[in-house]
């Protein structure tokens, strides 16, 4: 029996696998007898893109719910390298080490925090990468929600004031208040660049720095952190910072796993693929989503967002069957590219085009965010096959509408 085998169950994965499943129900009776299985360290799929928020309780959903009703397998466990001269996955689970055979693979296993050799970063930092590193970062606050005060007790320091930086910021004093973290409270952002949002244009800053200032949030700019604690952070500036928190938000590489194999990557660690996810370089080898680099409109490379992900993931299932199976496959192309910032209980920043012209902001861009996050990027829960197939369908979904 022909295997396909999807290494990763975020964005690109889950789709992916859906996809898989759809395109092999599409074509029938020869498809019928492709495996397709899922391999991810997790048995979840988490909406990553949720886990700086207040509220996380939805933010993780059981794979069982999702693959069980299309005939997708999936397994637990932790992808460590891949061959693609024998086509073959090493993996690593509670029994030990295995190895997983594939007909066709697709990598999707994502990015994770680029985490510099900062002493203490390790021992003392906190982060949003991962839903369990969300819980941790939440139980920590509420086990200082429930101490007597003291020195940097409701102080909490983020470094890094790129996207995800910006968003538990602004998201933080609903995360303090929550905790019981009451009374007196800072919340401070540390950044290399000499101004918030390096990357979010011109019309963009500005708001961004309104939104910071109405929250309360101070920033550190131009400066980097040389040491962290149990007590404090310490900043090349020579500023000492009493605190007990630091979330870590600074920048994020592809998949080391795509470093086991031997083709071309990007500055951050990214395979090239075509406009089918094909992998430059090997055979037999698909990839979608962060991990992954795709030139979408004939100009402009993916970014590592579940804009691209989602669509890439859908395009990248139905075409590693349809190669499998000898019949023609899709290019993905997406026009547009829009952003859509969360600011917390100030509001929100929505962008439109890669110049990232300012399109709204405020109550109305945040009910846009809210529409994104809580519905938009969400598979169906139904349980229903024929609604998970349709949801998997190759297309592009249009850009998200201003919601009024």
């Amino acid at each position: 029996m022909p295997r396909i085998v999807v290494l990763g169950a975020g964005f690109a994965g889950l789709w992916a696998a859906l996809g898989a499943a759809r395109k092999r129900d599409q074509i029938g009776a020869p498809a019928a007898d492709v495996e397709i299985l899922v391999v991810d360290r997790n048995p979840y799929h988490n909406i990553r893109v949720r886990n700086y928020e207040v509220d996380i309780g939805e933010a993780a959903i059981p794979l069982a719910e999702l693959l069980d009703p299309v005939g997708v397998d999936h397994r637990v466990a932790e992808v460590r390298a891949v061959d693609p001269v024998k086509q073959r996955v090493s993996v690593t689970t509670n029994g030990g080490s295995e190895v997983i055979a594939y007909d066709r693979l697709v990598l999707t296993l994502g990015s994770q925090l680029a985490r510099p050799a900062i002493p203490g970063l390790a021992a003392h930092g906190f982060d949003v990468d991962s839903y369990a590193a969300a819980v941790r970062l939440e139980a920590h606050l509420a086990a200082l929600g429930g101490q007597a005060d003291a020195g940097g007790r409701a102080t909490v320091v983020i470094v890094g004031a790129g996207f995800t930086g910006i968003e538990v910021a602004t998201e933080m004093p609903g995360k303090l208040e929550k905790a019981g973290l009451t009374g007196e409270r800072r919340i401070i952002l540390v950044d290399p660049n000499a101004v918030i949002g390096m990357t979010l244009g011109e019309q963009a800053r500005p708001i961004v720095s309104e939104a910071l200032a109405v929250l309360g949030v101070e920033t550190r700019l131009n400066v980097r952190v040389t040491a962290i604690d149990a007590n404090t952070v310490t900043l090349s500036s020579g500023e000492v910072i009493p605190t007990r928190t630091v979330v870590w938000c600074g920048g994020m590489r592809a998949s080391p796993v795509a470093q086991t194999i031997d083709v071309e990557r990007d500055r951050l660690g990214r395979l090239h693929v075509d406009q089918f996810m094909r992998l430059t370089g090997a055979t037999n080898i698909f990839a979608a989503g962060d991990v992954a680099s795709c030139v979408v409109d004939g100009e402009h490379a993916t970014v590592m967002s579940c804009q691209f992900a989602r669509p890439m993931g859908r395009f990248a299932g139905n075409n590693v069957v349809a190669d499998l199976l000898g019949q023609p496959m899709l290019p993905l192309d997406i026009d547009w590219y829009v952003t859509v910032l969360d600011l917390g209980a100030w509001g929100a920043l929505h962008t439109v085009g890669w110049d990232r012209q300012l399109h709204a902001s405020g109550a109305v861009a945040k009910a846009t965010k809210q529409i994104i996050n809580r519905q938009r990027i969400y598979p169906p829960r139904t349980g229903v096959r024929a609604d998970i197939l349709a949801a998997a369908a190759p297309t592009v979904q249009k850009p998200p509408p201003t919601a009024r």
